[in-house]
């Protein structure tokens, strides 16, 4: 498969955005990160998606001014990464993956807690609190200790200390995980809500169904950069082909093996998915299957699920 979009496309600088330039994080002889370049938009909901170990976290460390750069640099919200960590973190929030609350402290006073760090004035601060509070269904238990709270209201919980100073630049990481599928819908809601108030988003998530819901556009790392851009078009390298065939399909797959392009084909109940290296092949798997006594009942083109693509991109760079 050719790998998608595997260049780095510097967009033009997004004020107010994230810039991203050749950014890299080196630990003694092991290099983390390496030669990062990429734009986020304001207002957009950005995927940073790659697997465990791939740099994720340290490049959201980096971003959010907790991790200092070997080399490159970055911006954020128009403060750089190198130069401004106080500033930066006044306008960026971070939620990750362990939720990181203090149990024997209510819901209210671990709210408390954090608007003193970011030096917020309490009685600005709570209201909005109050609002986040009710939105992700925890109203009328602020004054509940986080120890007897389950997994998914623990990490709606996280969501709102997030929030709570009203950063412009938010960093998510697996933001549902934990969440039953209404709470995890609610959580989607707002990430839409946040962005379209003109906020930064960047979601990091191996939830590749939900990335295709919420962003427009992704990142794919392993420790450098193997693609980046818009979802449509990173689903769209390779063309998929769906066949819905008459009896058992299976018996169908060794004709198709025979093409001399040896398509890759999957099974999907009575449907067979040919993936095509070009379109321009559609009529030779169509050919074939009738020549092997298929009767056709229909012939959809499709896009690539996400999550098939990005573990091409992940095959591919083992090899």
């Amino acid at each position: 498969m050719s790998r998608p979009l595997a260049t780095a496309r510097a967009e033009a600088p997004a004020e107010g955005g994230i810039r991203v330039r050749g950014l890299a994080k080196r630990f003694g002889e092991r290099t983390a990160v390496e030669d990062l370049t990429f734009d986020v938009r304001p207002g957009e909901v950005f995927g940073l998606l790659g697997p465990n170990g791939a740099g994720k976290t340290t490049t959201v460390r980096m971003l959010t001014g907790l991790l200092r750069p070997s080399s490159g640099d970055a911006s954020v919200w128009g403060h750089s990464v190198t130069n401004d960590g106080e500033s930066l973190r006044k306008v960026v929030g971070l939620l990750t993956e362990q939720p990181g609350l203090y149990d024997r402290l209510t819901a209210r006073e671990n709210l408390r807690f954090f608007m003193k760090l970011h030096e917020l004035d309490e009685a600005t601060a709570w209201p909005r609190a109050r609002h986040y509070l009710e939105r992700f269904g925890l109203g009328g238990r602020e004054d509940d200790a986080c120890g007897s709270f389950s997994k998914g209201m623990r990490q709606k919980l996280a969501i709102v200390r997030t929030l709570v100073h009203d950063p412009r630049v938010i960093f998510l990481d697996e933001p549902t995980s934990g969440l039953d599928p209404e709470s995890a819908r609610t959580v989607r809601d707002a990430v839409a809500e946040l962005a379209s108030e003109g906020r930064t988003i960047v979601l990091c998530s191996h939830n590749l169904a939900e990335v295709e819901r919420l962003c427009e556009r992704v990142a794919v790392v392993r420790r450098r950069l193997l693609a980046l851009g818009p979802v449509r078009e990173l689903r769209r390298a390779g063309q998929a082909l769906e066949v819905r065939v008459e009896g058992d399909a299976e018996v169908f797959r060794p004709a198709l093996a025979r093409l001399p392009f040896a398509p890759n084909v999957l099974l999907e109940g009575g449907r067979l998915r040919v993936m095509l290296a070009d379109e321009a092949q559609a009529p030779d798997v169509v050919a074939c299957l009738v020549g092997a006594g298929a009767r056709v009942h229909s012939v959809v083109p499709s896009q690539r699920p996400l999550e098939e693509v990005y573990l091409d991109l992940l095959k591919d760079e083992v090899a």
